[in-house]
């Protein structure tokens, strides 16, 4: 649907007040617009009372049958916002709701994933049934159908909900009851409905617990999670998260959006105006995180006088204080604020909802209207790679939930982190194998934490707080799920500073802010395959590289590449491989119908040896002579210090040496003929698309190397791979030596983040200046042919080339295939470098 279309459904707008060009794109059909208008109330379910659907469809139960018929074909979550609709009128409540939704997926033999994440969650908390339980009754439906009397769907399903946690600052409303629904109901059962009808809705607490558990089960009563503007949402470690798949409807997007935005100092009302989103929007997403048991309320809400006697001594209504480990608690400052934080937690489930409206929060709230309560933090970006590991490892029992949080919330806040850490702690740093990166990742990880988290020596600033800023960790795909204005916001209000992880896939596209500063790549081409050709071009050093431009086809390898046995593989968009040079072609020709690839020579016998050196580089070390634990003076890094400012940034650079003899007894790629070639793809190409080995992690400059082969102590021998900003998580030592030179450079102090402001605007336009002198497309016949024309696409906001590029013998060209000459370019942009 057009976003101008619906943009004027949002806001109301008649047929007759929409402007010419919306009327234009619709076909000037009103018909059309009316359709539209329908299809959008549905899709985002919309009151039909308050919305420009009441114009268009006149029959209100006909619009919300459809609605309820949409949402279910569609496992779209209850509609909550609707309950006194949907129980009242259509007497639909969750259970029955999701018992049809359960159906309807076991008659169609669907998979458990079929399910989009939030909805498998509300089922698994109403029905009881998760991914085994699916699997049990799906074995049980099939046998049946081979007796006689077979067993439907509906019969395998609950007849009544599994006991909920049900919150004591929650609210009764009365559902649908007849005379004969009054008639199974015992007389506590009958009191409370009496109540609640002639006095209005009640707070759950003040009504006897089972009472509301028994109506709740019967389907006589629905329960609303209220949110008021003032309301502060705590989002612990995900319990309960079931991890399908992602649906994208407008709620489930909604719900991702608040997620990475929310935090403990932020209300409701401002989460909205950061997010520039309705309000009651973002309260119906914050209900059902609730409701769900994935957030809880901050504050007092309720009087523990108030409560029911039968409540004092539910369980449930302590589970809170007991997930949270009391040391965490103590440790957990927030800004300058003087309570406990102990205090706002044992408050959190003692509430009364009676003073949502009325009285602030006055623990909490008020100390938001103070600019001494709200202390901005530190943010260390990461990537899905991290969660990944963290997950497939078993690294710590309890670490999963963390891990899954950190992934679907896409933010593990500093209340999280002290039991973050205790997790990591457990994590024992003896696998094998592949395995073995995991655990390094998670103590690597843990180390990081402690660096930057509450660190009062990492900035000297009057700014910064006694104790050091407090620290979050932040994923990177869920804030690029924002829209840039609104990621920039969230990131200028909660953030001083943003730290990237190193290196980030080259599958998302990195974080660029300019306030708060940011230590990691600069702008996304930073962080590209174009940087790594920037570097080698300004260098003059780099192993002998090939970009091909999508759609070209490779017959043969350049002869430069021609003497190595490992190349170095990186599909655009993609994080590199290296392969074997036998039998490379199909490969490369099938990653080329989809994407440029870059290929580099890695390897002449076997696997070359790398190193990471970590920078911002020490005086000592560049004033050293050159050696296998001192490379910072090496020529290409001289050159590199003149041409990028590495004194305000940190990170590494990864250095090849392609001769070192891995292993005996192994022959170069087969020989191929002389001549160079590009040709128009002709017929099918086989072969694997990225099926590329993941690079193995080497250890850092002065840690030694493997134990294959001799040692190169030669200069001429190594060369620079890649540049790398940010702080390595893959090797405990590289990442030590990093965050010690973070500290000893005094990086994050105001007077160097300044200058990494400057420095990081004039390297990002040397890169995307040097990247344009390579989108100029020559009329001149190249005797290379593309299977698809070049156009402006950009591939994860990156550029894509527009001319096959080499470098060898230390210039970077554009490459012809056929020409022996080829056309040198970019000179002018490398003197105005110098």
């Amino acid at each position: 649907m057009n976003i101008d279309v619906e943009f004027h459904i949002r806001q109301n707008y008649p047929w007759a007040k929409l402007p010419g060009n919306v009327k234009q794109s619709l076909g000037n059909s009103q018909r059309e617009y009316e359709k539209q208008v329908l299809l959008y109330s549905i899709r985002n379910q919309l009151r039909y009372r308050t919305n420009l659907v009441r114009c268009i469809k006149k029959d209100e139960r006909k619009y919300y049958e459809e609605l309820f018929k949409y949402s279910r074909e569609h496992l779209m979550l209850y509609p909550y916002h609707l309950s006194d609709i949907m129980v009242k009128g259509l007497r639909v409540t969750p259970f029955s709701y999701y018992i049809g939704i359960m159906e309807d997926i076991m008659n169609s033999e669907k998979s458990y994933d079929s399910l989009p994440n939030f909805t498998a969650a509300d089922c698994l908390r109403l029905l009881g049934i998760g991914r085994n339980q699916y699997i049990d009754l799906m074995n049980q439906c099939r046998s049946s159908k081979k007796f006689f009397r077979r067993k439907t769907a509906r019969d395998l399903l609950p007849v009544k909900p599994v006991e909920i946690t049900i919150e004591p600052w929650w609210v009764v409303q009365a559902g649908f009851i007849t005379e004969d629904d009054i008639k199974l109901c015992s007389g506590p059962e009958k009191s409370s409905i009496d109540k609640i009808i002639d006095s209005g809705p009640q707070l759950v607490g003040v009504l006897e617990h089972n009472v509301v558990l028994g109506l709740y089960n019967k389907g006589f009563i629905y329960l609303d999670v209220p949110i008021s503007d003032d309301s502060c949402i705590a989002v612990p470690p995900l319990e309960g998260f079931v991890m399908n798949r992602v649906q994208g409807d407008y709620f489930e997007t909604l719900l991702y959006k608040i997620f990475v935005s929310i935090d403990e100092q932020t209300n409701v009302a401002e989460l909205a105006n950061v997010l520039e989103i309705d309000l009651s929007l973002v309260k119906n997403a914050v209900s059902v995180y609730c409701r769900l048991g994935f957030a809880h309320r901050k504050g007092q809400v309720i009087n523990a006088d108030q409560l029911h006697p039968t409540w004092r001594n539910v369980p449930s209504i302590n589970r809170l204080k007991c997930a949270m480990d009391p040391q965490k608690m103590l440790l957990s400052w927030d800004g300058m604020e003087n309570r406990s934080p102990v205090h706002d937690t044992t408050t959190t489930t003692e509430t009364d909802a009676t003073s949502q409206d009325d009285v602030a929060d006055s623990a909490s709230v008020n100390s938001l209207n103070l600019p001494s309560g709200h202390t901005k933090r530190i943010a260390f970006l990461f990537d899905s790679t991290l969660t990944a590991f963290l997950m497939m490892g078993n690294l710590s029992p309890n670490l999963k939930s963390h891990a899954v949080t950190m992934f679907e919330v896409g933010k593990l806040s500093d209340e999280s982190l002290d039991s973050f850490l205790v997790e990591l702690e457990k994590v024992q740093n003896t696998g094998e194998g592949e395995a073995q990166r995991y655990f390094d990742h998670a103590l690597t990880l843990r180390n990081t934490i402690l660096f930057l988290r509450h660190n009062k020596d990492l900035v000297t600033d009057d700014e910064q707080p006694s104790n050091g800023f407090p620290l979050d960790l932040l994923r990177c795909e869920s804030l690029l799920g924002l829209d840039p204005a609104t990621c920039s916001r969230v990131l200028n209000k909660n953030y001083t500073l943003l730290v990237s992880m190193a290196p980030l896939s080259n599958e998302i596209r990195p974080i660029s802010s300019c306030t708060p500063q940011h230590i990691g790549p600069a702008i996304p081409e930073v962080s590209s395959i174009w940087f790594k050709l920037y570097i080698y071009h300004i260098t003059g050093q780099g192993p002998p590289s090939l970009l091909l431009t999508k759609g070209s086809r490779l017959r043969k390898l350049p002869d430069v590449l021609q003497g190595y046995d490992r190349l170095l593989i990186t599909s655009w968009g993609h994080d590199p491989g290296v392969v074997p040079t036998s039998n490379v072609l199909s490969m490369l020709n099938d990653a080329l119908t989809h994407s440029a690839v870059l290929i580099q020579g890695y390897g002449i016998h076997g696997d070359g040896e790398t190193t990471y050196i970590p920078f911002p580089f020490d005086e000592v070390e560049i004033n050293g002579e050159f050696s296998r634990s001192n490379m910072c003076s090496h020529r290409a890094l001289k050159v590199l210090r003149e041409k990028v400012d590495l004194e305000h940034f940190c990170g590494f650079v990864n250095m090849v040496n392609p001769r070192a003899c891995r292993y005996n007894g192994r022959r170069s790629s087969e020989d191929l003929d002389e001549k160079e070639e590009f040709e128009s793809p002709s017929g099918s190409v086989q072969g694997s698309t990225e099926s590329f080995e993941l690079v193995a992690d080497e250890p850092v400059a002065d840690s030694g190397t493997k134990k294959t082969g001799e040692v190169s102590t030669v200069e001429q021998d190594w060369i620079p791979l890649e540049v790398c900003f940010g702080i390595p998580l893959f090797v405990s030592e590289l990442n030590r030596h990093v965050c010690r030179k973070i500290a000893a450079h005094g990086l994050c102090g105001k007077e160097n983040l300044l200058k990494l402001l400057h420095s990081s605007r004039k390297l990002s336009l040397q890169v995307l200046s040097f990247v344009q002198s390579f989108q100029e497309t020559s009329d001149s016949d190249s005797g290379v042919t593309n299977l698809f024309p070049y156009t402006s696409s950009i591939d994860a906001g990156v550029p894509l080339p527009a001319k096959s590029l080499i470098f060898k013998d230390g210039v970077l060209s554009e490459w012809v295939g056929r020409s022996h000459l080829p056309v040198h370019i970019a000179r002018l942009h490398k003197e105005q470098t110098n």
